[in-house]
This record gives structure tokens, C-alpha cells and sequence, in this order.
């Protein structure tokens, strides 16, 4: 039995010890401020694919992962009870003029050789779409089947219930024991970068907002003027994000997420009079690869690396921590070139 020590409860962190911990391991999570505590603790959840052209390693992960997460979630609700808010539901995005529709057209050919029958990248009429789907200058959307959404939150304590029924601690403070996985976030980025004297990654500041609206819990999320929209499976509708680079504080929202709301209900007439239940700010943490960041720490023997999961953390958990439990478990090392730390080093 292989002893692994987590630091940080985030998503990364938790699908790492609930992978190791189903294999086998004896495994402990440590976070001194919870589970969920930082960008996992969000409440946009949008599971969105990358563009099906220039296919790359970063890309063809992700499909994987995509891929997987039904299955991952699954099993996670069933051992531990709770919810995740996971459902594939699939995302609607209004197309513009000709050369956008011209452009979607080859994408759907591209999807349909590069998803290979998993999921479909299609051209519809919007006002076949039903009552939540977004005007459309040409009339036409671009639908795809391979998007999902998830309530992050929920995740977060869906994966801790069914770490409990494991017997897997998620505690404040420990000594490490065993191998040591560092998913710190942006306090982990901050100290990766501390002594070659080059940024490892930054925060990025994101605001969202809660709408009271249910769309259908099988509604499909929208991404429209730059924004996503994500029904959730408990009749609220998620708005974001916005992208901060310069910000003064992490965790205030301001005017920027008002214009985000504004944004929301003039592309979604529909949300006219919604009331906002909640708004959220915090701290993505980005690499400087742009890729997550996983692998050996080089310099530190038998520690490594989950990190810089950023927009894509939820979407790319499920094969990060496959291809992070095959290192740790079995020193398989699967892990994409431009995801390994050196990459962001």
C-alpha cells in the first residue's frame, strides 16, 4: 500500500485522492482553509470543449477527459450519496454572419473525424432550440453534444463524502506521509516561481453571478458574447466570467460583474426581473504554459505537481487524475509534454 499525502482540497486535489484512494493507496488531504475553499468553491461549472481544429495534446486530453466524467461522477455520487450537479447536457452558441456559419460548417467535418462518434458538433435552426437558446443574427446555432456542466461546490463535497466512505481524511493540518501531491492553486504557483527567479503562473481574478432562473435541468448551457450560461440541476442559472488580470481584491465582486449581468440579460431577454441570489469572486490559477501543470516537483524527491487548472480544472480533472495516480501508484508516466512542470518552469 502507497501512502499519499494531498495538500489542497480543490478539484484537483480531490479527484487525485479519490483515483488513488479506489486503487488502493492510503491516502490523506490537507487544506487549512477546507475543501473547495478557492476557484473550486465557484459556481459556473461549465465543462465546454475546446475549438475541434489545430488538434494538439492539450486538446485531445481534454476529450478524454470529457469523456471519462460521466463515468467519474457516477461512481462518486454512488459511493458517497451526495450530488455533483455533473449532466451532459451539451451547449448552444449563436453564429453571426456567413463566414462565422462558413466556419462552423468545417468545424462540424473536423468534429466529426476528431471526436470519432463520441459527441457531434452540428449546425441547427435556433428556433428549433426551445425557449432558452440565444438570438441568432443568421438564425442558425452551433450545437454541440460533448459539452457538460456541474454545480462546482457540490462537487467539491460529493468527492469529500465519498473520500469519508473510503477512509480518506480531508483535514487542516497533518504531517505529509508517503508521496506528496501539491494542488495548492495560485499559493502554489506563487511558491513554484520563487526560486528560478521566473513566474510559474498567476491569479486570475474571475467574478460570476447566481440567477433564480430554472432553464430545465436538460436545458444545454449557452456561450454567448463571451459568457457562459449554465442551467444548473437545481433550477438556477449560473453567469460568467470575467478574466482579471489587475484587480485590488481577490474576493470583492464590482461594477465589472454588473456588466456581466447586463451582458446576460441583453443577450437572454428572457432574464429581464431574474433576481441574483449570489455573487462570487476568486482566483483562477493559471500556469504560465497555459496547460495544467502536473508531474514530478524537479528538485524535491517524491513530491509533485497538480496545478494551473484555471477555466478548465472541473473539464480536466477526471484524466489528470488517472494519469497522476499511474505516476504515483505505478510510475507509469503519461503525462503530455506541455503539461509537464518543466513547461511552465
Amino acid at each position: 500500500m502507497v501512502d499519499v499525502t494531498i495538500r489542497g482540497a480543490g478539484i484537483f486535489g480531490l479527484s487525485i485522492a479519490w483515483t488513488c484512494a479506489r486503487r488502493g493507496a492510503s491516502v490523506q488531504v490537507i487544506d487549512p482553509n477546507g475543501p473547495g475553499s478557492g476557484a473550486s468553491g465557484g459556481i459556473v461549472g461549465a465543462l465546454a470543449p475546446h475549438v475541434p481544429e489545430n488538434w494538439n495534446s492539450k486538446k485531445a486530453f481534454q476529450l478524454e477527459s470529457l469523456l471519462m466524467a460521466e463515468g467519474f461522477w457516477q461512481e462518486v455520487e454512488a459511493t458517497g450519496g451526495v450530488a455533483a450537479g455533473y449532466g451532459r447536457t451539451g451547449r448552444l452558441q449563436p453564429i453571426a454572419d456567413q463566414r462565422a456559419l462558413d466556419l462552423a460548417r468545417q468545424r462540424a467535418e473536423t468534429a466529426r473525424h476528431l471526436w470519432q462518434g463520441h459527441a457531434t458538433w452540428t449546425i441547427r435552426n435556433v428556433a428549433d432550440m426551445g425557449p432558452f437558446a440565444p438570438a441568432s443574427a443568421t438564425g442558425h446555432v452551433i450545437h454541440d453534444t460533448l459539452s457538460a456542466r456541474i454545480h462546482p461546490r457540490r462537487a467539491c463535497a460529493a468527492l469529500v463524502a465519498a473520500l469519508g466512505v473510503l477512509g480518506v481524511p480531508v483535514v487542516t493540518d497533518a504531517p505529509d506521509r508517503g508521496l506528496v501531491v501539491h494542488a495548492t492553486g495560485v499559493d502554489g504557483l506563487t511558491e513554484l516561481s520563487r526560486p528560478g527567479g521566473k513566474t510559474a503562473g498567476i491569479g486570475v481574478k474571475g467574478q460570476a453571478a447566481l440567477l433564480r432562473f430554472d432553464a430545465g435541468a436538460n436545458t444545454p448551457q449557452l456561450f454567448v458574447d463571451a459568457l457562459h450560461l449554465i442551467p444548473h440541476s437545481d433550477g438556477t442559472l449560473a453567469v460568467g466570467s470575467t478574466s482579471e488580470r489587475d484587480y485590488d481584491d481577490a474576493r470583492s465582486t464590482d461594477a465589472l460583474l454588473d456588466e456581466v449581468i447586463e451582458r446576460a440579460i441583453a443577450a437572454m431577454p428572457i432574464l429581464h426581473g431574474v433576481s441574483v441570489i449570489e455573487r462570487w469572486a476568486g482566483l483562477r490559477p493559471r500556469a504560465r504554459s497555459r496547460a495544467p501543470m502536473i508531474g514530478h516537483w524537479p528538485g524535491r524527491r517524491d513530491h509533485f505537481i497538480a496545478n494551473g487548472g484555471f477555466k478548465i480544472g472541473f473539464g480536466m480533472a477526471p484524466k489528470v487524475a488517472q494519469v497522476m495516480a499511474d505516476l504515483l501508484l505505478d510510475g507509469q508516466d503519461a503525462i503530455p509534454e506541455a503539461f509537464r512542470v518543466e513547461a511552465s518552469l
